[in-house]
């Protein structure tokens, strides 16, 4: 038998009821909820939040209760998801290189760092803004120096947001403000300075110039920008005269070369003859102190043999006189050989002798000997002469 069946003893086998009366005191209903009913008790809780319970738990209640109060129930319904969907828009992330900048009902509330932030939807305005990458801009343009000449200069110009709140407050377009400033910082520096130093090694003056005016001029606007770097990219006359100026500029490189070449010379000369005058002073000094020896040990000497001959004046005068005899016969060629007796003498030629010796460390020719080497000498020829004298008696006999 069907579980529905009508006439099946009063026994219900509804799947959902376990075999229990929905209203009677069985099992309890495990089956799906039914949604009117799930609205209905949704209401009667609100309703005894606010104060309204058990107007329509009796049978006498209007006929239109049920649909009002499943109407506000779907209502509160909306409501809370629309408040869960309004509370996640507010959820937002602010990366490590950005600041957010949060405006209340239009007026600045805070700074937000990085990280997960939350703030509320429609109320509070979250503008991001990255303070560490580095932006830049170009401009050029021809002005006039200082000494009534047009140049024709390009710079580039690097900046940073320093202050999020002055760059999104203060300014309404801090960018097109950096422009005018840049051209005018420029005009003003260029102004001042003249077409020599421009063109050639002032540039990075003019640079370091331009940067601090500029930078003087974002702080006046309150724009939150900090420059970093101010690059003049090229200075050049205009390209109508550009031919002339490049050949006076040819000319002062040229004049440079020359005036370092001068120096560079000046500078190799000057050191070496600082070296040979302090060369020649210390030669001098050095021969001034070898003469001043030598004279006192003259000196010396003298008062060392006066005093030798006043303690025996005729040795010390044979003394001098073998002295000054020795030195003269040392450097002579002439050989003189006293010979007592009319014996005939073979001629040997002891100046050639004298003469084959080797040369002296002065490179003189002229050989020197000493009074052993000269007696020595004179006993060989001798010697040879009484051998020869011999032979010669010998003979005679």
């Amino acid at each position: 038998m069907a579980w529905n069946e009508p006439g099946g003893n009063g026994n219900n086998q509804d799947p959902w009821n376990n075999g229990g009366d929905r209203r009677g005191g069985g099992k309890k209903d495990q089956g799906p909820p039914d949604l009117d009913e799930a609205l209905q008790k949704l209401q009667e809780k609100l309703n005894g939040i606010f104060g309204k319970g058990g107007g329509n738990k009796g049978g006498g209640g209007s006929g239109s209760g049920p649909s009002a109060g499943s109407s506000f129930g779907m209502l509160v319904v909306v409501a809370v998801v629309l408040l869960v969907g309004w509370a996640a828009m507010g959820f937002y992330t602010v990366d490590q290189q950005e600041r957010g900048v949060v405006l209340r009902l239009g007026k600045y509330h805070e700074t937000v760092m990085p990280g997960l932030q939350w703030n509320p939807p429609l109320i509070d305005d979250v503008t991001t803004e990255n303070v560490t990458r580095v932006s830049a801009y170009e401009h050029r343009s021809l002005m006039l120096t200082e000494d009534e000449n047009i140049v024709d200069v390009s710079m580039t110009v690097q900046y940073v947001i320093s202050d999020p709140v002055k760059y999104v407050l203060k300014v309404r377009d801090p960018k097109s403000s950096l422009e005018h400033a840049s051209e005018s910082a420029l005009r003003h520096t260029v102004g001042s300075s003249e077409m020599n130093s421009i063109l050639t090694a002032g540039r990075e003056v003019l640079g370091n110039d331009v940067k601090q005016r500029l930078q003087n001029y974002m702080d006046g606007y309150q724009t939150g920008l900090r420059i970093t770097q101010i690059n003049i990219k090229e200075a050049k006359a205009p390209s109508q005269v550009q031919d002339a100026f490049d050949d006076v500029i040819k000319a002062r490189e040229d004049e440079q070369r020359s005036i370092n070449q001068s120096e560079s010379y000046r500078n190799g000369i000057v050191p070496e003859a600082r070296g040979n005058a302090q060369r020649m002073k210390e030669e001098a000094n050095g021969y001034r102190e070898r003469v001043v020896a030598q004279a006192e040990g003259d000196a010396k000497r003298f008062t060392s043999l006066l005093t030798e001959y006043q303690k025996a004046p005729e040795v010390t005068r044979e003394r001098l006189y073998l002295d000054a005899m020795e030195s003269v016969y040392a450097s002579n060629a002439k050989v003189l050989v006293d010979v007592e007796g009319g014996n005939n003498m073979m001629y040997l030629p002891l100046d050639k002798l004298t003469e084959s010796r080797p040369r002296t460390a002065t490179g003189s020719n002229t050989s020197r000997l000493n009074s052993s080497e000269l007696r020595d000498v004179t006993n060989q020829v001798i010697e040879q002469l009484r051998q020869r004298q011999q032979s010669t008696s010998r003979e005679v006999r």
